[in-house]
């Protein structure tokens, strides 16, 4: 059991969020009343018959019913919904900066034109901030496992809004879909002014991790929890303090580890690579960033500096200006200095 006095720590601290995919934030019950006023038929009769089957193998299974969920987006107001949902969720965990992943290929392979989906995210990231006093940054993801071309259409589709998105990135399944295919993609989207992040080293080999490094020249590894299979490869992202941006409860869920006993949360954290805590896609993967915290933190033994580290190096790792993170890590202290350990 964890201390009352941590969990609450825990539960106060102020976060940034990293890695939280807007349509893996979509509840059963959100999805249910979209559904409802879409018209769209389900395959499951009750929200508790959907909640059964967030019972996953790999990383595939999941993708496979999480695709289905985001059809019942159509709308701007459905966009709209889903974040908002996830952001006055967040606000209640105090997250105090979001960057919040998109996937429109998912979309718009769906007949869903790419403006009703941006315009939808970016109304409610807009007034998080006067509403919820959250910050937030939206990152454009590729779907790996569709084509090269295909990510380019995508591309040339955003730049219009391109002042609404800060980065793109690269998701979905990372076996068999290595990341040197988007060499390309990524350079143009540099040419563009975004910033580079991607998913590598869940299920893919530490090579990926090196491939999104050196090729696509990523500002942060979404996931790469498996660069502890590479010693070279550690003593890089230490020396470059490559942020990790880990999620816990989506690992276990995924069977990236047996159990969060075995995750590498803690050995990462003391070797001195900068990893962050995030929820990935918390609707399926039973939690929001502060369930993480408080998992990783029972079943790691995770310190009250340790949970300061993590927060600090999200914000320190955000996309936010320099001033901003100054503002944020200042609140940070603050509430640590008024709750001692």
């Amino acid at each position: 059991m964890i201390a009352l006095d941590l969990e609450q720590f825990i539960r106060d601290l102020p976060k940034a969020e990293l890695h939280v995919h807007i349509e893996g934030t979509l509840e059963p019950e959100l999805l249910y009343e979209i559904a409802g006023r879409n018209r769209l038929p389900l395959r499951f009769h009750t929200v508790e018959e959907l909640r059964k089957a967030y019972c996953f193998q790999n990383l595939q299974s999941f993708l496979e019913l999480y695709y289905e969920g985001t059809r019942v987006l159509r709308s701007e107001q459905d966009f709209f919904d889903v974040t908002w949902a996830y952001l006055e969720r967040a606000a209640q965990q105090h997250v105090r900066h979001a960057e919040i992943f998109f996937d429109p290929q998912a979309h718009t392979d769906r007949g869903i034109p790419f403006d009703v989906v941006i315009r939808g995210i970016h109304r409610a990231l807009e007034e998080a901030m006067p509403r919820l006093n959250i910050s937030s940054r939206l990152i454009m993801c590729f779907l790996r496992h569709l084509s090269a071309d295909a990510a380019m259409q995508t591309l040339e589709a955003s730049i219009r809004f391109k002042d609404w998105i800060v980065a793109v990135g690269l998701d979905s399944s990372e076996l068999q879909h290595p990341p040197d295919k988007f060499v390309k993609v990524f350079q143009r989207a540099m040419a563009e002014g975004y910033f580079t992040v991607a998913h590598a080293g869940e299920e893919g080999p530490p090579d990926y991790i090196r491939q999104v490094l050196d090729l696509l020249q990523v500002s942060r590894i979404d996931h790469g929890v498996r660069c502890l299979e590479d010693p070279v490869l550690i003593e890089r992202l230490v020396r470059e303090q490559i942020p990790l941006t880990v999620c816990p409860l989506s690992n276990v869920r995924l069977r990236v580890f047996n159990s969060l006993e075995e995750h590498t949360l803690k050995r990462l954290l003391d070797l001195g690579v900068c990893v962050t805590v995030n929820s990935d896609d918390p609707a399926y993967f039973g939690g929001y960033i502060t369930d993480n915290l408080l998992a990783a933190q029972q079943a790691l033994g995770l310190t009250r500096h340790d949970i300061y580290t993590l927060a600090k190096n999200a914000f320190d790792a955000s996309f936010l200006g320099t001033d901003e993170k100054r503002d944020l890590i200042a609140e940070l202290d603050r509430f640590m200095a008024t709750h001692p350990g």
